[in-house]
């Protein structure tokens, strides 16, 4: 993964650009892309910082503000497949979501899919 321009790198090319020169002299100088070149002084005339936006971390789900009628409609219908459970999700509280992610929240949330030897669903665990 690329890094990010130190802030003493991101001075540099605002301050060049500052004296006069275009943003794209500026990536060649400094060995940059020019749609970087551009983005640093764009966020530096917005805010005033020339400090890296952050990268990375904890993304919100959909799921959980939900989780009560999520696992209120799988206890009710203990065989519903993931499927039909993303369109009552969709057609009760208007959220699309992939029949993947449900599983991974069920399964989060505790729940498991079981099969016997010959290969029927059995209750959940």
């Amino acid at each position: 993964m690329p890094q990010a321009l130190s802030k003493r790198e991101r001075e540099c090319v605002v301050g060049f650009v500052e004296d006069g020169h275009s943003r794209r002299e500026a990536a060649r100088v400094f060995k940059t892309a020019p749609s970087t070149t551009v983005r640093i002084v764009r966020r530096f005339k917005e805010t005033g910082s020339i400090d890296a936006r952050p990268r990375g971390g904890f993304r919100h789900g959909k799921l959980p503000p939900h989780r009560d009628f999520i696992l209120k409609t799988v206890t009710a219908q203990g065989d519903i497949t993931m499927p039909e459970l993303a369109a009552v999700l969709l057609a009760e509280k208007a959220i699309t979501v992939a029949p993947a992610t449900l599983s991974r929240f069920l399964i989060a949330c505790g729940f498991s899919f079981k099969k016997n030897t010959s290969g029927i669903r059995t209750r959940q665990a």
